[in-house]
């Protein structure tokens, strides 16, 4: 019972610390003055709530609303019911751009207070990454219109996520719209552009990492005039550059490779990853910048039987020296977890996919996308971050979302006593980065 009474409190000082750190009251109310019942930064933070303690709908948030203690009312400043009607009609009119803001500010915030240093490679890598959720409805504007399977017309909410791969927690930098109009590869550009403006003066990342969808020579050079560093996933799309990595590397075995990982992932399931590695298409075909180009092999074996056998192509603009082999393949690894992380996240214990809470008003869909974000930064840092033992760092992100819950239905007037108030202050000095040049 003091294990769950302690757990309890770091929960509630983590809800009384950090939502000041989004300043909800700065976001633009678009309602008249006319009839307003409710602060936008309380219903905002009601929605956040809701998130962070694994609700499905807005109406369960509403009835979260109802259930909770009055000591967790008081922590958030809400006296009564919050409507769901009141909730949804809110954050339709409400503007995206509002709301990564808010992402915005909780990640500088974080930044502050060294949350977000390197803890899994040797420098800062934010990894960009496509992801999509179907509605049953489109604007043209922030869903896509698309046939589904059987002809029904569905809308497409893209976004691309920037997450930064480097730090224990996974955070979400940035979530940006992809325009109906266009694709991931022209996004690319307005993402790098926008991680610059808002993180540029801090020493975050050194190294995008990204997919097939959008190496290009191009995005290639954009890097590189940031003077920072690229990891590109190759695919046959890249015929020139794939043929080649293919001719060099495609032929070695299992005795040439310079690095290897094996993972058991429960049962008698096991992968085994192989790094292989060469120098010699630098600067190849117009690719001035290009300095090292990667392959690892990835075999899954179920009860001693191969069951997968895949490779799969990078290249980078780092040289091969800059890194171990053993840090070329985490670093590689360390990409994929931009599905592993944010996105298995948002899409099973937060249910993105099959429970939007709104779907026949994209807008309103894309504003509750951008909120979750912020929920799932704040889970994360919570659980990666603020847990000291390493068990309640394992937590399952189920086990989070009840606890969190639990906290608000049982949560006393002498739990919020003496709970630290985090104020934030202006930015702290970071240990330097390696220069990668």
């Amino acid at each position: 019972m003091a294990q769950d009474a302690r757990l309890r409190r770091r929960m509630l000082g983590l809800i009384k610390a950090r939502l000041p750190d989004l300043q909800l009251g700065s976001v633009d109310d678009p309602r008249s003055r006319r009839g307003r019942r409710w602060q936008l930064a309380a219903l905002l933070a009601m929605v956040l709530i809701g998130m962070l303690t694994g609700c499905q709908s807005l109406l369960d948030v509403e009835q979260l609303s109802v259930l909770m203690s009055s000591a967790a009312r008081k922590l958030l400043g809400i006296s009564r019911r919050v409507p769901d009607t009141t909730m949804r009609t809110v954050l339709c009119e409400l503007l995206p751009e509002a709301i990564r803001s808010l992402l915005h500010r909780q990640v500088r915030a974080a930044y502050r207070r060294k949350a977000l240093q390197p803890t899994q490679l040797p420098m800062g890598v934010v990894a960009i990454d496509g992801k999509i959720t179907t509605l049953p409805s489109c604007d043209d504007n922030y869903a896509q219109r698309q046939t589904a399977e059987g002809g029904a017309l569905v809308g497409a909410l893209r976004t691309m996520t920037c997450c930064l791969i480097s730090a224990a927690a996974l955070p979400c930098l940035d979530a940006i719209p992809i325009p109906a109009d266009t694709n991931e590869m022209a996004t690319f550009a307005l993402c790098l552009s926008e991680l610059i403006r808002v993180y540029g003066g801090l020493d975050l990342f050194r190294m995008v990492a990204t997919d097939a969808g959008s190496c290009s020579l191009e995005n290639a050079s954009l890097v590189r005039s940031h003077m920072l560093h690229y990891l590109f996933a190759l695919k046959s799309t890249q015929p020139t550059l794939y043929n080649e990595a293919g001719r060099l590397l495609g032929a070695l075995d299992v005795s040439q490779a310079l690095a290897s990982s094996e993972d058991h992932l429960g049962g008698e399931r096991v992968v085994i990853r192989r790094l292989y590695l060469c120098t010699e298409m630098s600067g190849f075909h117009q690719w001035e910048h290009l300095r090292t180009v990667l392959r690892v092999s990835s075999q899954t074996f179920e009860h001693g039987t191969l069951t997968k056998d895949e490779d799969r192509y990078f290249v980078c603009s780092l040289s091969a020296d800059r890194l171990s082999t053993e840090q070329w393949l985490k670093l590689v690894r360390q990409y994929w977890m931009v599905e592993n992380g944010p996105h298995w996240t948002l899409d099973v214990p937060l249910q993105e996919d099959t429970h939007p809470w709104i779907e026949s008003e994209p807008q309103g869909a894309l504003v509750l996308a951008l909120l979750r974000r912020v929920a799932y930064n704040m889970l994360s840092l919570f659980r990666a971050v603020t847990l000291r033992a390493e068990e309640n760092r394992a937590t399952p992100w189920k086990s989070l979302l009840v606890r969190f819950k639990v906290a608000l239905y049982t949560a006393l007037d002498s739990d919020l006593v003496e709970l630290r108030v985090r104020i934030a202050g202006h930015a702290a000095a970071m240990p330097s980065q390696p220069v990668l040049g």
